[in-house]
């Protein structure tokens, strides 16, 4: 199964990119479905059809699904939590306030993972499209909380002791406990997530793509998205750029907005090159519905099939030292050494090859460094990052 991500900033139109994609994808043939793991969903307004927390079928090759947090933690997590919230209650937490801390740290953005296991194990679909929500909880989503693991390795072991051992004592006081066959089923739970993770980490099976509108503050949120993306070993594979103002808009109206869109293009190159580039033009009326969005995937895709990996190849890696240092790795294939400039502010860096200027938004852990030195050897630009006292 092939599975394809969008995500990017609230409001640049991945879920009509989603939508479009999908149907492009049934359309060829392929058993195609679209969720959407958004908490804000849009994707049945889009496609203009009823959907629900299961899949529900839109044409004769695809079914779509709204993925509900609180069905799927249910369905996956219910049985434990109502033991957890049964023993907060008695211990004098009010009702609401128990369900809400009885839910494990990420799971609530995990729960929507579970579902990749599902269908790629029934075999049903040739192709996931996953309408995602927003980058920082999408970001959330892929990453899963180190808190998350925290929960499972610390409530486990203890649970399964109290389980065996203090069942006969505990029953008058908290009632039945979970079996060991039910910590079992928790532990299956997060094994099923990492298998989520590690389907969503294969780039011969996922995709992720990162849709912007050509607007300054669009493309550095999503470039941080993309930096992130390529350190959690997320592979990114294209960037869409939605809502661009067509050529054969003369009027002198928007000429100032054509003059920004263009000129923030190069911007988007600058920041996700060599990332290829899809591009939709701004429609004169909403996107919606089955030929609506065909059209947008026509501007899309024209001749391109849209489950093909657009991009493969690492663009950057970070290697953390034993001494508080990092290496931000950068493959420069057929760049010379005598060309190549780099430029660092406290949380950016910009590198020139030639004519061509890549900027480069950093994580957090390096934003407090200073660059200690550069080498460049076997395509790969290696750059030291080094705490600001070390004289290294």
């Amino acid at each position: 199964m092939r599975i394809i991500v969008y995500t990017g900033k609230g409001g640049v139109g991945k879920t009509s990119v989603s939508a479009a994609t999908a149907l492009r994808c049934a359309d060829r043939g392929l058993r195609t479905i679209v969720i959407s793991t958004d908490t804000a969903h849009s994707l049945a307004d889009s496609l203009q059809t009823e959907l629900g927390p299961e899949p529900i079928a839109v044409t004769d090759n695809l079914r779509a699904q709204e993925i509900d947090v609180r069905y799927s933690i249910e369905r996956y997590w219910g049985a434990f939590q109502r033991f957890l919230v049964s023993l907060f209650t008695r211990g004098g937490v009010e009702g609401v306030i128990a369900e809400e801390v009885t839910i494990i740290p990420g799971l609530e953005e995990g729960a929507s993972l579970l579902w990749l296991n599902e269908f790629e194990a029934g075999g049903e679909y040739d192709v996931l499209v996953m309408d995602a929500a927003p980058t920082a909880e999408t970001l959330r989503l892929l990453s899963m909380p180190e808190a998350t693991r925290w929960w499972v390795q610390r409530l486990l072991p203890l649970g399964r002791v109290t389980s065996t051992v203090l069942r006969p004592l505990a029953r008058p006081f908290v009632g039945d406990l979970p079996d060991r066959e039910a910590f079992d089923g928790v532990e299956e739970l997060f094994d099923r997530l990492d298998r989520a993770r590690s389907l969503l980490a294969d780039p011969e099976k996922a995709s992720t793509r990162l849709v912007v509108n050509a607007e300054r503050m669009v493309i550095k949120e999503t470039q941080r998205t993309y930096t992130y993306l390529n350190l959690y070993g997320y592979p990114t594979d294209a960037v869409v750029c939605n809502r661009l103002i067509p050529d054969k808009v003369q009027d002198p109206y928007f000429k100032a907005w054509k003059d920004a869109q263009a000129a923030n293009l190069e911007l988007i190159h600058e920041c996700f090159d060599p990332l290829p580039l899809l591009t939709a033009p701004l429609f004169t009326s909403e996107v919606g519905g089955l030929d609506g969005l065909r059209e947008l995937a026509e501007q899309l895709y024209g001749d391109l099939d849209p489950t093909t990996q657009l991009y493969s190849g690492e663009a950057q890696a970070l290697e953390e030292g034993e001494e508080g240092d990092y290496w931000l790795r950068l493959p420069l294939p057929f760049a010379n050494k005598e060309n190549i400039d780099l430029y660092h502010a406290s949380s950016e860096l910009t590198l020139r090859v030639g004519a061509y200027r890549r900027n480069i938004a950093l994580p957090r852990a390096l934003w407090n460094l200073e660059v200690a030195g550069a080498r460049f050897a076997d395509a790969t630009l290696s750059i030291h990052f080094v705490p600001a006292d070390d004289d290294a």
